[in-house]
């Protein structure tokens, strides 16, 4: 995920800027860049690879007196990791930096050229600050000249604009894309994409609301359409960075609509796939697929098992790290080996890795953790950007893995020549709302709130569901199980009959996902079955279902992974909320560690 910082005021410029920069290098990021300006002169510098190198850049950069300043920390989506295509990016007078994709830049870009701009790089960005200088040419009048730029786009960003016509001044725009003004008692002025690069600088911040736009100068902040509600930032970096969320596990639920976004940039193109990171011939010689995973990763490698071979037509086989390393596992060079993790240090898949390498298989690794362990092993890695993740139940970094795999189902499906041009655009229009899915899936929470006071007794918890829905089912046992230290299984929804519906009575809970686009029937059936023998029914669906206890009432879509994604939402809330009333502390559930590193 790129990172942004904007500053006002009469500190040393460039230091304030790098340093803000520095505490967003977790997002991960391939190049830097700043751009400051004091007494109408604008100065940029510019730097691939880690912050250090801008650092030598700028060793002999100094201001002194009031100035403003942007900078940013660039992952390469459009054009690759070079100087011109970080940023800031600059016209004949004015600076931008960005976060997000423009969806339309394309045409924007073709009309400025067909007007005699000449473009530097090869991103996206570059039309804003472009167009903006074309927009001042017609209105005379820079804050007129911002707003008919920002109207202009389409898709997802955070911008922050400095130029030579108002020396004073930040221009900023928010939508999909996160962006944090802060102030304190010196009349200086903050700008941020997190909370990290605020503390201990902002007593005061406000989280812009979508739709955005303003300026900012060392006497005001001006805002339209939405007035900036600003709030105190606490000193203390843990409680500040949760964003006014009552725990990091809630904000990164919150947080899964813009890091799926992130997920996706530079990745979904207008009709395919692209994966930068694989090269043309990786799938040659390649016949069958291992996924090897732990815990949530595990469960995100069973749904793509689904995914693999419905889009790619390839066997899929999925292992439990654990296991996989003790069990002589039989291993054949047409064989992709794919491995999952959050961290890019647990053990036990970095061990199974270590075996698949020993055995030539080519291996993929599919991580959070750029320059992690796994990552530095396998022979090619995709990074799933989901930005940092410090609550010990995994939310945002299980959405991203499924994103990527499925994604990666596609992109296989394309190379292996088994997918007509019209399911590869049916499965990306869905890809393309997925963001608004899992935004939209948050107005359930007040429900699961009110829920969750009915789930705190009882003999246990099943979760079923069928199809991509029965990993999902062990994925939201798990996080039950994690959080409020209940006992919870996940089950195919027609294996019950086969064993567990012997447990079933009035104290056993059953979650049941019952997905319209997907074995509704067949899964209403094994409901059904339950209800009759007085289990507990929570049904979480887009159908009504008359014999459920309690129901959860969820959008009618048209393809089964938005469906998935949007129960996904919905048990991640259940299971926090219920563990909330027993009064745990989600962040760090009891025996439980982020970064499983032993066996």
């Amino acid at each position: 995920m790129c990172g942004i910082v904007g500053y006002i005021g009469k500190r040393e410029i460039k230091s304030q800027l790098i340093e803000g920069l520095r505490e967003l290098e977790y997002r991960g990021y391939d190049s830097a860049g700043i751009a400051v300006m004091q007494s109408g002169k604008i100065d940029s510098f510019k730097a691939v690879g880690k912050l250090t190198n801008l650092d030598n850049k700028t060793k002999n950069f100094l201001t002194d007196g009031l100035g403003v300043g942007i900078g940013h920390t660039r992952w390469a989506t459009h054009g690759k990791p070079t100087e011109l295509n970080a940023h800031p990016h600059m016209g004949d007078y004015s600076y931008v930096v960005h976060n997000g994709i423009i969806e339309n830049y394309r045409e924007i870009k073709s009309e400025l050229e067909n007007c005699g701009v000449n473009f530097l790089s090869q991103t996206d960005t570059e039309v804003i600050v472009h167009l903006f200088e074309k927009e001042y040419e017609h209105y005379k009048d820079t804050f007129a000249a911002f707003k008919a730029t920002i109207e202009r786009l389409e898709g997802a960003y955070a911008v922050l604009l400095i130029t030579q016509k108002t020396p004073d001044t930040i221009y900023f725009a928010r939508k999909g894309s996160p962006m944090i003004i802060g102030k304190n008692s010196e009349n200086e002025v903050f700008f941020a994409s997190s909370d990290a690069p605020l503390i201990g600088e902002a007593k005061e911040v406000a989280y812009m609301e979508d739709g955005t736009i303003g300026y900012a100068t060392p006497d005001s902040i001006y805002t339209e359409p939405h007035t900036l509600q600003f709030v105190p930032l606490s000193g203390d970096k843990l409680t500040a960075q949760k964003g006014g969320y009552r725990f990091f596990m809630e904000k990164e639920i919150y947080e899964q609509y813009e890091v799926m976004s992130d997920t996706m940039i530079g990745r979904v193109l207008d009709n395919e796939i692209s994966f930068e990171e694989i090269d043309e011939n990786f799938l040659d010689g390649i016949s069958r697929i291992k996924l090897c995973a732990c815990g949530t990763s595990y469960h995100a490698a069973l749904v793509s098992s689904y995914l693999f071979e419905r889009l790619s037509k390839l066997p899929v086989q999925v292992e439990i790290a654990s296991e996989f390393r003790y069990k002589e596992p039989l291993l054949t060079k047409d064989t992709l080996f794919i491995v999952i993790s959050q961290s890019g240090e647990t053990a036990d898949t970095l061990e199974a890795l270590k075996m698949a390498k020993h055995a030539g298989l080519k291996t993929l690794a599919i991580c959070n953790v750029d320059n992690s362990s796994i990552v530095r092993l396998a022979d090619t890695t995709i990074l799933t950007r989901a930005g940092i993740e410090k609550g010990v139940a995994s939310t945002k970094a299980f959405a991203t893995q499924v994103m990527v795999l499925w994604m990666l189902s596609l992109y296989f499906g394309k190379r292996c020549g088994v997918l007509e041009d019209s399911q590869i655009n049916k499965e990306l229009d869905a890809i393309g709302h997925v963001p608004t899915v899992l935004k939209n899936a948050l107005d359930i929470h007040e429900k699961c709130k009110r829920l969750s006071k009915r789930y705190l007794h009882g003999h246990g918890f099943f979760f079923i569901g069928r199809d991509i829905f029965y990993p999902l089912a062990l994925e939201g046992a798990l996080k039950l199980k994690e959080i409020s230290y209940l006992h919870a299984e996940g089950y195919p929804a027609g294996e019950m009959k086969h064993g567990p519906i012997a447990l079933a009575d009035a104290e056993l809970f059953t979650i049941a996902l019952m997905p319209k686009t997907l074995l509704y029937d067949k899964t209403k059936s094994n409901v059904e079955e339950l209800s009759a023998r007085d289990s507990t029914i929570l049904a979480i669906s887009p159908e009504i279902f008359d014999l459920a206890d309690d129901f959860i009432l969820t959008h009618n879509h048209n393809h089964p992974m938005l469906e998935f994604f949007e129960m996904m939402v919905v048990e991640q809330l259940l299971a926090m909320e219920i563990a909330i009333r027993l009064g745990n502390d989600v962040d760090m559930p009891r025996n439980l560690a982020k970064s499983v590193t032993v066996e």
